[in-house]
């Protein structure tokens, strides 16, 4: 691979920031600064850490931010799940960016396990 954009967890975290940018433009206004800030933020720092673990030199360097970009995914479905019980979010949206969210999560940890069996 020539580039972090050739990964699929890369590929996957993308289209989760188009899906997270989509729902939370219907979100309350007096949100701006809040719920939909910190949600696109975090789906924004998943795939900037993909992109900064495929730039990393060694290994272990590698899956530690690729096991951040895994944590991220985490801090959006909290996100999401808060923006549902404050009824921001509809179930079917929900639903689907869980779905994204989940298989992001399982590219990471793919990687993250190449990583780790590079490293023994």
């Amino acid at each position: 691979m020539k580039s972090f954009e050739d990964l699929k967890a890369w590929q996957s975290a993308m289209n989760l920031i188009e899906e997270i940018y989509l729902i939370t433009s219907t979100f309350p206004k007096e949100e701006t600064y809040g719920i939909t800030s910190q949600v696109r933020r975090s789906a924004n720092s998943i795939a900037a850490n993909i992109a900064e673990g495929f730039g990393r030199y060694t290994y272990p360097d590698k899956a530690n931010k690729y096991v951040i970009a895994r944590g991220e995914c985490h801090e959006v479905r909290a996100f999401l799940l808060i923006a549902s019980r404050l009824n921001f979010i509809q179930k079917t949206d929900l639903e689907k960016s869980i779905q994204s969210l989940e298989n992001t999560g399982r590219l990471l940890s793919g990687l993250i396990k190449a990583c780790r069996m590079k490293n023994t």
